[in-house]
C-alpha cells in the first residue's frame, strides 16, 4: 500500500502548474477500505474540481456513538526531481529507512493504518472507527474546511498522523499570512514634490508593524513552545523600480504564528485598526491590507483530557507543543478531541531525500492497534 500511494502522484499547489487532483489516491484507498467492510463516502470539494475528502467507517454508526477518527491528508508539496536520490515516486529501502514523495508527510500513514484496522473483524466494533483523508491540506487547507458535523457526528476522538516522531501533540500554534501594500505617486527623483514616495510610507508601516509585535509578545506567552510567544516574520518587501525613480508602488508580506487562544479574526481587527491612520492624510499614498489566505487558527487539546491520558499511556511519551501547523484545529471545532501523533519527523518533510524510519512503523502500528481497541472494541 505504501508503494501504491507513493507511486501515485497527488501533489497541491497554489500553484496552478504543478497542482494535481488527488482522486487517484482517493480510488485507491476507498477500494482498500471496502474490501476490508467500511462504509465509504467519497465527497467532491465544492469548487475545486478534481479534489475530494473520503470518509470511510466501520462499526455501528449513529450520532453520538463516540467513535475513533484516523486522519491523514492525501496531497504532498511539489518536488525537485534533481535534487532526489532516487525516484520520488518510487518506494525505495535504504539504510533502514523507506523513501519517497509522501513517505513520511504523510501517505504511509494511511497504510499503517489500514493494515491495522484489517487486524479487526466488523464485529468486533462496539464504537466505530472512521478513516478520513483530506485534499489539499499542503495549499489552502480546502479539504479539512469543507467538513461538516454530520459527517463526523458519530465521532468523538481524532488521531491526525502527521510526522512527530510517534511524539502525541496536544497543541500548535496557528499560521497568518498578510499582505500590506502602499500606492504612491511616481516622478523625478530630482524633484519629491512632484511624486509620493510608496517606500517612505512603507518605513511607517514596517515601525508599526514592529511596535505591534512587541505589544502582542508582551501579551502574550505559553512556556509549553520552544518559543514561548506569538511570533511575526517579516518575510519580504518589494517596491520601485529605479533609483532616479520616486517609488510609487510597495508591498511587504508578514507571516504571524498566533499562541493557542489568539483569534485570527480579533488579530487582523488589531492589525487593521493600527494601520488606518498611520499615512498621513496629506501624503498622497493609500494603503491596502489584506490576508494572503485564509489562515489556519491555533489548537489546543486539554492536557487534563481523557484522550490525551490515555494516548500518552498507550505511547509512553507525554504530549507536547509543536509550531507547524495542521488540520487539527478544524477537528476540534467539529468537537472531536484531537491529538497529532505519527510515524517519521517534520525535518524530514517538504525537502528532496524524504523518508520514513522503518523502525518506526511496527510500535506505530501497535500504537494505533491499542488505541482502537480502548475506544472501539471494549
Amino acid at each position: 500500500m505504501m508503494r501504491a500511494l507513493i507511486g501515485t502522484p497527488s501533489v497541491s499547489s497554489t500553484n496552478k502548474t504543478h497542482d494535481q487532483s488527488n482522486l487517484p489516491v482517493i480510488h485507491l484507498l476507498a477500494d482498500w477500505l471496502e474490501n476490508l467492510g467500511f462504509a465509504v463516502t467519497i465527497v467532491p470539494l465544492p469548487n475545486h474540481a478534481g479534489k475530494a475528502n473520503l470518509i470511510a467507517t466501520i462499526g455501528p454508526c449513529y450520532k453520538g456513538a463516540k467513535g475513533l477518527v484516523l486522519s491523514g491528508h492525501t496531497d504532498t508539496v511539489p518536488y525537485d526531481d534533481s535534487k532526489w536520490q532516487q525516484d520520488p515516486f518510487k518506494l525505495t529501502e535504504k539504510n533502514n529507512h523507506f523513501y519517497g514523495l509522501g513517505s513520511t508527510d504523510m501517505k504511509s500513514f494511511f497504510a499503517l493504518a489500514i493494515d491495522v484496522a484489517s487486524r479487526f473483524k466488523a464485529a468486533d466494533f462496539k464504537r466505530p472507527l472512521t478513516l478520513l483523508a483530506t485534499a489539499d491540506e499542503e495549499s489552502a487547507m480546502s479539504g479539512a474546511q469543507a467538513l461538516s458535523n454530520e459527517q463526523l457526528q458519530h465521532a468523538k476522538y481524532a488521531i491526525i498522523g502527521e510526522p512527530t516522531g510517534i511524539t502525541p501533540i496536544r497543541m500548535h500554534k496557528g499560521v497568518m499570512m498578510e499582505s500590506i501594500v502602499v500606492t504612491g505617486h511616481a516622478g523625478h527623483s530630482s524633484n519629491p514634490t512632484l511624486g509620493a514616495s510608496a517606500t517612505e510610507g512603507m518605513l511607517k508601516v514596517m515601525d508599526e508593524l514592529l511596535k505591534w509585535r512587541e505589544d502582542l509578545q508582551r501579551k502574550h506567552q505559553n512556556p509549553a513552545f520552544d518559543i514561548a510567544s506569538p511570533t511575526m516574520n517579516i518575510g519580504s518587501i518589494h517596491g520601485g523600480d529605479n533609483p532616479n525613480r520616486i517609488c510609487a508602488h510597495c508591498e511587504t508580506q508578514i507571516d504571524i504564528r498566533p499562541l493557542p487562544g489568539m483569534d485570527i479574526d480579533l488579530l487582523r481587527a488589531d492589525l487593521q485598526k493600527r494601520l488606518v491612520n498611520i499615512l498621513p492624510e496629506d501624503s498622497k499614498l493609500t494603503l491596502i491590507y489584506r490576508p494572503i489566505f485564509c489562515g489556519v487558527p491555533a489548537f489546543e487539546t486539554a492536557a487534563d483530557a481523557q484522550f490525551t491520558q490515555l494516548t500518552e499511556s498507550l505511547s509512553g511519551k507525554k504530549a507536547q507543543a509543536v509550531a507547524f501547523g495542521t488540520e487539527a484545529p478544524y477537528l476540534n471545532k467539529l468537537g472531536l478531541d484531537t491529538l497529532v501523533i505519527g510515524p517519521g519527523h517534520i525535518d524530514q518533510a517538504h525537502q528532496a531525500n524524504e523518508y520514513i524510519p522503518a523502525n518506526q512503523i511496527t510500535p506505530y502500528c501497535n500504537l494505533l492497534q491499542n488505541l482502537i481497541k480502548n475506544i472501539c472494541i471494549k
